[in-house]
């Protein structure tokens, strides 16, 4: 039998976390509620979850602080943040500071059991045991680490950052389509979302623009393409 999926939910408002957690333990899930953001990484450091569920808003370290300490410390598990503050500014924060998914207050409760478990499957680690690579002009890239390399030189990527990186890569010479790519990493394909889109687009480009060779492209209403000239 596989072992229920460790999750770790930190949330300050107690009514709620008492919500998510017995919905979230109806779902077959291991759940571990804390209150406090310096709780939750001493537990997070303790328990290694699978996933982690944070609130911005939390008592002595917020989640932006939270998910960055647990990034520098090599934590891989993928976060999914729960909050109120929505403006693009601040979905941006939460994916540079670590997070993979962003859904605001109020949501359904199907919908974060949705979002939960497709985070789950994938990240979860290829049954081959091989690394996936990709090979970018002179640029190499590693999904499963967020590190792009380039000449000696290596770069962690932002995690929302190195997710649209990855999408680019595998189609590589071919539209990757707006909604189905808004709709894979953020959950819908509002005008909200494809604001967020484009300003990792341009931190793309710029990342990339040590090899002249490299472009993407902005095709108009429809999508991106990644090109790499010969």
């Amino acid at each position: 039998m596989n072992p229920k999926p460790k999750l770790l939910l930190v949330e300050d408002e107690r009514m709620l976390a008492e919500i998510l957690s017995d919905t979230l333990k109806d779902r077959d899930f291991e759940v571990r509620t804390v209150f406090d953001g310096l709780e939750a990484l001493d537990l997070a450091r303790l328990w290694q979850p699978d996933l982690l569920l944070l609130d911005v808003m939390m008592p002595r370290m917020d989640g932006f602080t939270l998910a960055r300490h647990l990034r520098r410390e090599g934590c891989r598990a993928p976060i999914l943040f729960l909050t109120a503050r929505s403006s693009t500014e601040d979905v941006v924060k939460g994916f540079e500071s670590g997070g993979n998914d962003y859904l605001r207050k109020p949501f359904a409760l199907d919908e974060l059991i949705v979002r939960v478990r497709a985070l789950l499957a994938r990240f979860a680690p290829p049954s081959d045991g091989q690394e996936l690579l990709f090979e970018i002009g002179n640029y190499r890239f590693r999904p499963a680490t967020a590190q792009l390399e380039f000449e000696g030189g290596v770069e962690l990527l932002p995690t929302r950052e190195a997710e649209v990186l990855e999408r680019l890569c595998r189609q590589t010479g071919e539209i990757v389509h707006l909604s189905p790519l808004l709709r894979e990493l953020w959950g819908d394909d509002t005008f909200f979302n494809l604001r967020s889109l484009n300003v990792f687009i341009s931190r793309l480009r710029r990342r990339l623009g040590r090899d002249p060779r490299i472009r993407i492209l902005s095709i108009r209403g429809v999508g991106y393409k990644l090109i790499v000239r010969s």
